[in-house]
């Protein structure tokens, strides 16, 4: 028998991935999608290409219904407007994957900095942050995990390994990060209007973006003392995808094959992160529709830093799939258990 699930959110672009993704799933049955805007339309009228895929109709949220008739939720709200929904889901006993901001934060004070006022801070304790290369025996234990963000997710698992080791200085990180247009989210605005994207690239939201802390926090946590790092986001005028590159000063004489070797250390048990081969750097183009991350670099011997390379998809690893992993987890299913996609090719 399939564990009964329901997607809250399903008409973003992010419900849609989980949506998506949960059709295909061997031991998940989507059994309810809620939509604010959408209430009462077929989920394939939302989205056509589900046409023959889902038969759901999308409902207004009603929790003490929806309590009776699953026993996970995946949450893809907006921040704040999710903590309202967790609280009373986590109350009831059920497993909870959120995917906004509202439970990545350990400290209360650092989310209402960035963020606004947090109405469920009691919750923040037991809440796992959903990374699963570094968290997966706390998740595998948690009924709360919050989904990490997407440049986050790039950001960090090309940077631990580094940091674990001491290989850079704590105070040299710096991450250039490009993603495409849905990283914006489906309403439009302004700035992901056609006209305003297209055949331009632009960085937004620079030295104050909200992911920053986020990144912090897990660094910190890996190298046992207070980081701090320099984020600055792209919009790129693509569909779906984040390349960050990282720069670190190097802090020990180190080689190719060393970095290598930590790298596939780091990974050897983690089946979605593809460690490249020297030579070899990532593209947006090769991890498109899937949950990997594939992570290159090189050393610049001549100002003594390293370059390191992730490319995930944002949809996918970056937001959905990183959810569906994480609740495998919490199930006690396989990592990778209705993930097994096949990589996108021109």
């Amino acid at each position: 028998m399939k564990t009964r699930v329901a997607v809250i959110g399903g008409t973003g672009y992010t419900g849609f991935e989980l949506v998506t993704l949960l059709q295909q799933h061997p031991r998940m049955e989507l059994t309810g999608v809620t939509s604010q805007s959408y209430a009462g339309q077929p989920i394939a009228e939302v989205f056509p290409a589900l046409r023959g895929m889902c038969s759901l109709v999308c409902e207004t949220l009603d929790i003490e219904k929806l309590v009776h008739q699953v026993e996970c939720v995946f949450v893809a709200l907006p921040h704040k407007r999710a903590m309202e929904v967790v609280a009373p889901l986590v109350g009831a006993g059920k497993k909870v994957v959120d995917l906004s901001a509202d439970f990545r934060f350990r400290d209360s004070t650092t989310y209402e900095q960035w963020y606004q006022e947090h109405t469920a801070k009691g919750l923040l304790a037991e809440a796992v942050y959903g990374l699963p290369e570094l968290h997966a025996n706390e998740i595998r234990l948690a009924r709360l995990v919050g989904n990490p963000g997407c440049y986050p997710t790039g950001v960090i698992l090309a940077a631990a390994p580094l940091v674990a080791a001491e290989v850079v200085g704590l105070d040299s990180l710096i991450a250039d990060c490009k993603s495409g247009v849905s990283g914006a989210g489906r309403a439009a605005t302004l700035t992901t209007h056609f006209c305003e994207a297209n055949e331009g690239f632009a960085a937004y939201k620079v030295a104050e973006h909200r992911h920053t802390p986020e990144i912090e926090q897990e660094l910190s946590a890996v190298a046992g003392s207070a980081l701090k790092v320099v984020f600055t986001p792209h919009l790129v005028p693509m569909s779906r995808g984040i390349l960050t590159t990282l720069y670190g000063r190097l802090s020990k004489r180190v080689t190719n094959e060393d970095i290598s070797k930590l790298y596939r250390k780091a990974y050897e048990k983690a089946p979605f992160v593809r460690v490249l081969h020297e030579g070899q750097l990532p593209s947006t183009l090769h991890v498109r529709g899937t949950n990997y991350c594939d992570i290159g670099w090189r050393l610049e011997p001549r100002t003594g830093r390293i370059i390191a390379i992730s490319a995930i998809d944002n949809l996918t690893r970056g937001a959905a799939g990183q959810a569906i992993c994480n609740m495998n987890l919490m199930l006690g299913f396989d990592e990778d258990s209705g993930l097994n996609l096949r990589v996108w090719q021109p």
